[in-house]
Parts: C-alpha cells; structure tokens; sequence
C-alpha cells in the first residue's frame, strides 16, 4: 500500500486558487510588481468591488498576495518574487494560438507594446529583455549551460556600471524566466530586478501606458549600445 504524498492536498488547494478567471486577471496585472488598490483591480477585472473583495481575501489567505490598509484604502501586492515565478510561469505554458486576438487598435498596439518591451515583476522581459539577456552571454557576463549564472567577469561588469547586488537574501543572483512572448528564456533573480531597477531610476527606460510595458530612451539606445553593443534599431 502506498502513502499518498501530503503534499498533495496542498497543491490541489493552490490549482483551485488559481483556477479562476478573476483571480488570475487580478494576479496577472500584479505582474507589474506594483500596488493596487481594490477597485483598480475590480475595474480592471471588469466585477463588482464587493465580488473582486472575496476574491482576494481567497488569495491573500492562501498566500499569493500580501496587503496593507492606508487610511480607507486597501493595497494589494504580489505575496514575492516566488509568486510572480509561479504566475509567469504557467502563463508561459500558453500556446500561441490560446492568445486572445485584440479586438481593437488600442488593444493591439498594447499587445505589440508589451512584446518589444515589459516588465516581469521586477525584471526586463519582451523583446527588450531578450536582448540584454543575449547580449550579457555573448560576452561572456552571463552562461546558460546549466540554468543561469553570472561569470567573474559578469560581476565585475556590474560593479563596474554601478548596479549593486544584493547577495544576502535566499533570492538566487541569477535565475532563467522564460519569456512568455519570445519562447526563451531572459534573465531574472537579484541580476535582472537591479539591472530593471537601474535601467528605470537612470531613465534607460520609461513606462509608457497603465499596463507593464515600458520603452527604452534615447538615453537608454545609447547606454546599451555602449555597454553591450546591443543596436538600438533592435530595441523599437
């Protein structure tokens, strides 16, 4: 006789969270690693206030998101970084052919906004993303071979440019996230969150819209195309 995993029921309680089209809407647009309130998700969800609010009391219990009451206001926030995996992850499962079509030219200069260049959590992703993650392994900053990992000269290379990295957490310093978009991997971990962090604090990029996508400057083409030889007409 065998003894069923115990974590079984744990993770079936996890794929009901989950299982959901308004909660997955809601943990979705938190992929921006920023803070909402209630009815900014309602709207964006498109449900009531009072139906969005047992919603998320279901995902802060089971903990998925984390929040905090400023005045009348409620804020909720991704629970982690491990979450944000965990969310880009399974939408990275998606077939190609599952994605909605946009239903209109607003909707799909969006689309088109979010591939070339977006935020994932707290790290570049897109088209955007890809490049930089391609252009720090072919000189040598960053290996693939067996999952990421930045070389001696990958840490010099920040250092150098002024990106601190904060190696105290559990967090790894370099993790792969596949890119729902390209189909292969960009760089995340506590690399990709200091190099967004810097590229957005230093005005390399710029948000542009309500969703995560983000453009990179002039500033940026420059910065980029001096530190990692990435050409600019790569990055429109």
């Amino acid at each position: 006789m065998t003894t069923r995993d115990p974590r079984a029921p744990l993770l079936a309680r996890l794929a009901a969270l989950l299982a959901d089209e308004t909660r997955a809407a809601c943990l979705l647009a938190l992929l921006d690693g920023r803070a909402w309130t209630a009815g900014e998700l309602a709207r964006h969800a498109g449900v009531a206030a009072s139906t969005l609010s047992e919603h998320l009391g279901r995902l802060v219990a089971g903990g998925l998101l984390a929040e905090e009451r400023q005045g009348r206001h409620r804020y909720v926030r991704l629970a982690d970084a491990r979450v944000a995996q965990l969310v880009e992850d399974l939408a990275a499962q998606l077939a190609p052919a599952d994605a909605v079509r946009p239903r209109t030219l607003r909707e799909s200069g969006a689309g088109s906004a979010m591939a070339r260049g977006r935020t994932c959590y707290d790290h570049l992703a897109g088209r955007l993303g890809i490049a930089v993650t391609d252009a720090l392994t072919a000189r040598g900053l960053l290996v693939q071979d067996t999952g990421f990992a930045l070389t001696e000269a990958g840490l010099g290379w920040f250092a150098g440019v002024g990106i601190a990295l904060d190696r105290a957490g559990r967090r790894p310093l370099a993790r792969a996230c596949l890119d729902w978009t390209e189909r292969r991997p960009h760089l995340a971990g506590v690399a990709g969150a200091a190099l967004c962090r810097h590229a957005l604090d230093t005005g390399w990029c710029e948000r542009i819209g309500s969703e995560r996508a983000v453009r990179v400057t002039a500033t940026g083409e420059r910065a980029l195309g001096e530190l990692l030889g990435i050409d600019g007409a790569a990055l429109r």
